[in-house]
């Protein structure tokens, strides 16, 4: 049986620590997968429905929190940041239109940190008098890969005629 010195368990030890950084290169390549992204997709349309009904702490979940990032919804107005995209939703919350909306026909693009979800969504909320309507509106999803998981950092739909009287 052969005895390692010093140096080989140092090369060792070396070498087994550039495997682990690989192996955690390879879950993070995985991690930026379409499917990643479309799991995310995912996350943010359970966080509307939610909203729909009051809650809006999943959304503080899916969405980063930093400065660049934009909401474009369906009331035509246009947040910038956290901070303007969380009072947003928060305020949404508080109208408690109910209903249910889901993603259609999604497409994911996805480079190594940056994914693009192209879709419609479809469902029915109330409108500002009370009645129950159908929607089906274009939407655009961006998602940026921070710390291990994909958040929200852009989120854009076409506009709905009853929620800009």
């Amino acid at each position: 049986m052969r005895t390692l010195n010093r140096n080989a368990v140092a090369k060792l030890g070396l070498a087994s620590g550039v495997a682990m950084m690989l192996t955690m290169g390879v879950a993070l390549a995985a991690d930026s997968s379409a499917d990643g992204v479309m799991a995310a997709n995912a996350k943010f349309y359970a966080a509307l429905n939610a909203m729909f009904t009051g809650d809006a702490a999943p959304m503080a979940a899916i969405w980063s929190h930093a400065d660049d990032a934009t909401y474009m919804g369906p009331d035509g107005k246009f947040a910038h940041g956290w901070n303007e995209i969380g009072a947003n939703w928060t305020r949404q919350a508080g109208l408690k239109l109910g209903g249910h909306v889901g993603p259609v026909e999604a497409q994911a693009v996805v480079g190594r940190d940056i994914g693009v979800v192209s879709l419609y969504e479809e469902g029915e909320n109330t409108n500002a008098n009370g009645k129950v309507v159908k929607v089906r509106m274009r939407a655009t999803n961006i998602f940026r890969l921070e710390d291990g998981s994909w958040k929200m950092i852009g989120h854009h739909t076409d506009l709905l005629p009853y929620m800009n009287q």
